[in-house]
């Protein structure tokens, strides 16, 4: 691989970090033998910081850049944010009805108690306060309240970082 500064994060499509370079999967180091890329690092990505750091964890996440993001968001090194899946709630979800179910029949009742829509003489619909709550099955259901998937359309690749290579002057 070409020249490298120590720290350099890149994407590699192989199955194996080649020499020098480790995947970013999280795995703790030995400050002792990884002395240079600690300085650098520290323990922003885990570790005790005193015989062990971590290289960062790329595994299932999308890397962006710190500071300031469009929106007024912020982000530090090494903060992890985000979820695989979400369970919506009724204020995330659209404007919808529901298809009532109905028998064909004549009604047997004039309460709604535990009943359905039916085939009737009898005045429909009242005013006043409810007199009980209808069958569940009078109204088709809708959604199964589970969690789906949040993640965008990807294709896997290795994140490796580079444990030597020419120091990044901070200038």
């Amino acid at each position: 691989m070409s020249e490298s500064y120590l720290g350099e994060i890149r994407m590699f499509a192989g199955e194996y970090a080649p020499i020098g370079w480790a995947f970013c999967d999280g795995q703790l180091l030995s400050i002792s033998e990884n002395d240079t890329l600690f300085n650098l690092i520290g323990t922003t990505y885990g570790g005790d910081g005193l015989m062990t750091f971590a290289l960062p964890d790329l595994r299932g996440r999308v890397p962006i850049h710190m500071e300031q993001q469009p929106g007024n968001s912020s982000y530090v090194l090494g903060q992890k944010e985000g979820v695989e899946s979400v369970t919506l709630n009724k204020n995330q979800l659209p404007a919808h009805t529901h298809k009532a179910m109905a028998q064909s029949q004549q009604g047997t009742t004039d309460s709604p108690e535990g009943g359905y829509w039916a085939n009737s003489t009898l005045t429909q619909f009242g005013g006043g306060t409810s007199s009980g709550t209808m069958n569940p099955g009078a109204l088709a259901q809708s959604g199964g309240g589970q969690p789906h998937d949040n993640m965008m359309p990807f294709t896997t690749v290795s994140f490796i970082i580079s444990l030597y290579g020419t120091y990044p002057n901070p200038n």
